[in-house]
């Protein structure tokens, strides 16, 4: 199953795992794959986007940032 999902998190971000727990019902019910990802661990995310975690991306592109729309991120992995 290829991830089609990437969640980037950093640690002690309560919106982080509301997002990932929400990405993961709707992958799962959908049969796609999805990966989390902490900026902590790789400076150039971290300088780029610690003021947007968590930011959910679909297919490569940036989808939702701060909190995740179930609808709407059905609706992009076409559900």
């Amino acid at each position: 199953m290829t991830n089609r999902v990437t969640v980037l998190t950093k640690p002690g971000c309560h919106l982080c795992a509301d997002a990932c727990a929400c990405v993961a019902r709707v992958t799962a019910a959908l049969g796609v794959g999805w990966t989390e990802q902490d900026i902590a661990a790789d400076d150039e995310l971290a300088a780029r986007w610690a003021e947007y975690v968590p930011v959910v991306f679909v297919d490569g592109a940036v989808h939702d940032w701060f909190r995740v729309d179930e609808d709407r991120l059905r609706a992009a992995l076409g559900g």
